[in-house]
């Protein structure tokens, strides 16, 4: 099954994958997917994560699998069939091991219930968003999370900021928007150690908006913001969406946007420079990210 759907820039849309594991119904991002096959035997890995359920090579190409019904301590469902959906973020290919693969949704992240506490906190929970499809709720899976849990150097590259050395402290404003808190907080920390320690941290696009438009309102603008940085995936208002209004906005188009994302590949990475982004980098790259935001702030000036 290819995955090839193309949405329109800034229409604050996704596509969600629906599959099931043990009858509980999951999504996942399309732009996140590279294809999806029926299930091929693996080749274990000792001493691998217990997660790891091995590798196989399809087109000459080795990729990790991960069972995810024993990631989620669920009960694999036997007679269902069984698929391995395989995806590409922050620059890794890993396939999933999953059950039945329902078919594809085309929702809006307005109608992404993000999930309270309860359901999913910043260290352990693994649950992005929720949606009710024909009555029945779909569980967005945070799979950067599940990654990084398995693989923690596939997460941020913090050590990065250290290689940076002593840095002169800077108090231009940069607004943030992210919705998992505890990339922002690392992020945040990141950008501190790196001397960058004015950052206003924002859970969604629309958050980030309301103060931009509040800010150029009041006549504050410049005085609160000097450089936006925003995830994609977002409940509420993802980046692009975040990324069009901006452009389109007169008095806040020049201030530079930088997407700092798991999803830049090379169709998010076209639709970003599409809609006017300034710089795009992958989750990991936490010490280009700085480097990016010296140049461009430097260029400002």
């Amino acid at each position: 099954m290819e995955t090839n759907i193309l949405l329109e820039n800034g229409t604050n849309e996704l596509e969600v994958l629906e599959f099931t594991i043990g009858g509980n119904r999951y999504g996942i991002n399309v732009a996140k997917i590279r294809e999806i096959v029926p299930y091929q035997s693996v080749t274990p890995v000792p001493n691998s994560h217990p997660s790891i359920e091995g590798i196989f090579m399809p087109r000459d190409t080795m990729i990790s699998v991960i069972d995810l019904a024993k990631e989620l301590n669920i009960s694999r469902n036997s007679d269902n069939k069984n698929m391995l959906i395989i995806t590409n973020f922050n620059k890794l290919s890993i396939a999933f091991h999953v059950e039945n693969v329902v078919g594809i949704h085309r929702v809006s992240w307005a109608d992404i219930i993000k999930p309270d506490s309860t359901i999913s906190n910043a260290d352990a929970g693994v649950a992005t968003g929720i949606i009710k499809i024909d009555g029945k709720l779909i569980i967005i899976l945070d799979f950067e999370k599940i990654v990084s849990d398995i693989s923690p150097e596939t997460g941020l590259k913090v050590s990065d900021i250290d290689k940076l050395g002593q840095r002169t402290r800077v108090n231009s404003p940069i607004v943030m928007a992210e919705d998992s808190g505890l990339l922002s907080k690392l992020i945040c920390e990141s950008l501190h150690k790196a001397g960058y320690v004015n950052v206003d941290t924002n859970m969604n696009g629309k958050e980030a908006w309301d103060k931009l438009v509040k800010w150029k309102d009041e006549g504050t603008l410049k005085d609160n913001v000097s450089c936006i940085i925003t995830d994609i995936e977002m409940p509420i208002m993802d980046g692009h969406r975040l990324i069009k209004l901006c452009k389109e906005d007169e008095q806040i188009k020049d201030i530079p946007i930088i997407v700092f994302s798991s999803l830049v590949n090379d169709e998010m990475r076209a639709k970003g420079e599409a809609l006017g982004a300034d710089a795009q980098l992958s989750k990991p790259e936490i010490g280009s990210l700085v480097s990016v935001i010296d140049n461009l702030l430097n260029k400002a000036e």
